[in-house]
């Protein structure tokens, strides 16, 4: 499915027959936190993973604060739903982010078999899910992975902007 913007869109959700799903209700939580990134000073970035119906993990980002590129909201709530389900297959899980996973983030999503990927707003500078890479789609993995994209879009995209604006103008303060 093309998006207005020409992005594709991975697989359809509802071509399996899956019942409906209230994606902006798991986007809005994942909203929440990423205004608790921005609040920290990190890039507001919020993801939450869904597994059935339960929320088993919420993060944000905390690169800034843990000093390690590897933190992003995505990783962080795939390791601490891995811990709480004792497993480090999350099959039939659901990771819900406010902004197109980067190649480092939607690898581990595939790499813990999660069953889907949906994320708020496109990063047409780093997103690996049809922005500037296309990891879902690449036939030589031995794991396929919906994705939805656009879900809560404007809200995610206003989030950030703000974060960098304010962001610029705290730099221009300094200078």
């Amino acid at each position: 499915m093309t998006t207005p913007r020409g992005y594709v869109t991975i697989r359809s959700l509802f071509s399996t027959g899956e019942k409906r799903v209230d994606h902006a209700a798991h986007m809005q939580l994942a909203l929440d936190e990423a205004r608790l990134a921005a609040a920290a000073g990190e890039v507001p970035i919020g993801a939450v993973l869904v597994v059935g119906e339960a929320v088993v993990a919420r993060a944000h980002n905390r690169r800034e604060v843990w000093q390690d590129p590897t933190a992003h909201a995505e990783l962080i709530a795939i390791r601490e739903a891995s811990a709480q389900l004792r497993t480090w297959r999350l099959t039939g899980g659901t990771l819900y982010v406010t902004m197109e996973p980067c190649a480092m983030c939607i690898g581990a999503a595939l790499l813990a078999r999660l069953d889907r990927v949906v994320f708020g707003v496109w990063d047409p500078k780093g997103g690996a899910c049809g922005s500037v890479l296309n990891v879902p789609e690449e036939k030589r993995l031995n794991h396929r992975i919906d994705v939805i994209g656009g879900v809560l879009e404007q809200e995610s995209r206003e989030l950030l902007q703000g974060f960098f604006k304010n962001l610029r103008v705290k730099t221009d303060e300094k200078v």
